[in-house]
């Protein structure tokens, strides 16, 4: 009997001391290529500056013990060895027992997960506090600071969650969506504007107002059973105000500083100028991106293993395929590389696409993997590709055509793709919440959105549409950027409208709805744009005709942007039509002869399936 008291009372006092530390990582696992973890210990309550430290572990070395100016942490730097088993690792720190799970790897690395987006892949983005609410009674969470609960409010928060999305896959899957974009879901404890998620408090949490971890999991483990992928959303240049390691710094190298509050100057070009001047790149690349966001000072060799051990476990603790890192231009890019390859060595079939929304192919391709023999040379796989949304398909639906305007924009910008290492991995898209809804862009004219989305369907790259564009939801970023993250309707319980359903959506909604979801769902079992080539054809008079081809099938996309129907002979096309005479109408089923001539309705874009 005083055995087992004994035993109680070791036991009891191993979860006090536990619950006293915050270890990051949480946790980690056995047979990683990572396999040297560095174990940042936090007690905000102690002095651990001269606290012994020591593990007992079969396979797991203790090898140093690294020490900050604040007493509230040192870092253990823990060597996993290839004999270490599953299990869980008592660390000794001073005289407190503390415990740290070793788990077993997940199973289907490149297959059941880590899988990667690509481009037989359509993202689909959605903000989850603005998307469904799938569980009311986490709307509001004690303790956090961002108490707000207001619908009728464009800047706090609505209530979505992780629940909703995960009630609405089917709808998501049957409208041919292949993998999902979630903004943040990391746990964003700020005071105010906490729907967006981009000023992460904490690292290892999930938001519990969208359900945390356990919902995060569920999710996940939900759209893999459909067959469908998880993009997480990354943030490494910044954090938020409130995050625990900026509150309570370890010591004044983890955040840049200013003699005065410095923001960035938002110059990408400073940052591969040749003529450039230091303190432009410095100011770019160190000053803060807004006052609410402290700046990681990513030359820190503490920050760095920080940041890349979190990558490495999301992956691995959630299961997700592919990451999008918002503001990549802004990082320490020597750091990003490190960071990428990190991930590419653990999780070879992993996606990895970047935030750089800058202005020109350049300036673009100098981000990601490129053809440039220059002296920085990026590992990134892809970017959101801003230019073939600024200098393409919005100028090919808003403006009039002509030598360099209108369409002629969008088949220049694409004929630059010989600077990409691999251009079917650039991510194309028509929006997302920190743009206008194309809907509004183009003044709502269905005509010119069908066309803007066929063109998105069958370009080349991996196709992103914003949550809602299926039903024609609008808005602009005057007076200020919530009018582009509304609620989807019928994403909560009482809605007037539930445009989740062909009966809660008004006539044109479903037409447009209907022509969306058929181009999709073809494009999925479509070889020629799912991993074909593109060929284009120079626009005249306001067409613009380009073929996605492989060895089994080819597809002609006629583009017309004028405002008036067009017939066109088909001999200028004769090196790819010679084989074919006819194309099958992908959206309405119809034979169209391609033999002498072609008739284009007014402001559309035509897809064909040659035969």
């Amino acid at each position: 009997m005083k055995r087992i008291i004994l035993s109680l009372c070791v036991l009891l006092m191993v979860q006090l001391a536990h619950a006293q530390y915050e270890l990051y990582p949480a946790n980690w696992w056995v047979h990683m290529k990572w396999n040297k973890v560095q174990v940042l210990v936090r007690a905000a309550g102690k002095d651990l500056k001269n606290q012994t430290a020591a593990v007992q572990y079969p396979g797991v070395k203790l090898e140093k013990i690294s020490r900050f100016q604040n007493p509230h942490y040192l870092v253990l730097h823990l060597a996993i060895g290839p004999e270490a088993r599953p299990g869980v690792v008592t660390i000794r720190i001073g005289t407190d027992l503390v415990q740290w799970p070793l788990g077993s790897r997940r199973p289907g690395n490149g297959t059941a997960f880590a899988n990667g987006a690509t481009a037989a892949d359509l993202m689909y983005l959605i903000m989850p506090d603005r998307f469904s609410n799938g569980d009311p009674s986490n709307d509001r969470v004690p303790g956090m600071r961002d108490q707000s609960l207001n619908r009728d409010s464009v800047f706090e928060r609505h209530g979505g969650d992780l629940k909703g999305v995960e009630a609405h896959l089917d709808y998501l899957k049957d409208l041919g969506v292949t993998a999902i974009w979630l903004n943040p879901v990391i746990e964003n404890d700020m005071p105010n504007r906490t729907e967006h998620g981009y000023a992460f408090t904490n690292h290892y949490k999930i938001d519990p107002r969208i359900g945390g971890a356990a919902a995060y999991k569920k999710l996940i483990d939900a759209m893999h059973t459909k067959g469908m992928k998880m993009i997480q959303d990354a943030v490494y240049n910044h954090t938020g105000l409130e995050h625990v390691l900026f509150r309570d710094q370890p010591d004044s190298s983890w955040f840049h500083r200013w003699p005065k509050f410095t923001q960035t100057n938002y110059k990408d070009q400073a940052v591969f100028d040749p003529y450039g001047s230091k303190v432009d790149r410095k100011i770019m690349e160190d000053g803060w991106f807004v006052p609410s966001m402290p700046d990681w000072d990513q030359s820190n060799p503490f920050v760095q293993t920080f940041l890349i051990q979190h990558a490495l476990w999301s992956v691995e603790e959630f299961g997700i395929d592919g990451w999008r890192i918002d503001t990549y231009a802004y990082n320490d890019l020597p750091f990003m590389n490190r960071c990428n390859q990190a991930l590419y060595d653990e999780y070879p079939r992993i996606s990895i696409f970047g935030e750089t929304w800058v202005h020109g192919v350049p300036n673009q391709s100098y981000f990601c993997q490129n053809n440039y023999s220059i002296p920085f040379k990026s590992n990134l796989q892809a970017t959101t590709d801003f230019q073939t949304l600024f200098y393409g398909i919005i100028p090919a639906v808003t403006q009039p055509f002509g030598w360099t305007e209108g369409v002629n924009k969008l088949y220049t910008t694409l004929a630059q793709d010989f600077v990409y290492k691999d251009p079917m991995r650039q991510v194309i898209f028509l929006d997302n919440h920190d743009l206008a809804r194309f809907y509004s862009v183009v003044n709502e004219d269905t005509a010119k959105y069908k066309l803007a989305f066929a063109w998105l369907l069958t370009g080349r790259g991996i196709p992103q549409m914003y949550y809602g564009s299926e039903i024609l939801m609008k808005g602009t970023t005057w007076p200020n950027d919530g009018y582009v993250r509304l609620d989807f309707p019928g994403g909560w319980k009482g809605d007037a409208q539930d445009k989740f359903t062909a009966s809660g959506r008004t006539e044109k909604e479903n037409a447009v709805f209907s022509y969306i979801r058929t181009l999709a769902n073809y494009r999925k079992r479509s070889p020629a744009l799912t991993s074909g080539k593109l060929l284009q054809f120079a626009p005249y008079d306001g067409i613009y005709i380009y073929f996605r081809y492989n060895t089994t099938q080819t597809i002609m996309c006629a583009m017309n942007t004028n405002s008036k129907p067009v017939t066109i002979a088909t001999d200028r096309f004769r090196e790819v039509l010679q084989k074919f005479t006819a194309g099958i109408d992908v959206v309405s089923g119809s034979r169209i002869s391609l033999k002498d001539s072609l008739t284009l309705n007014p402001m559309s874009n035509r897809v064909l399936e040659l035969k």
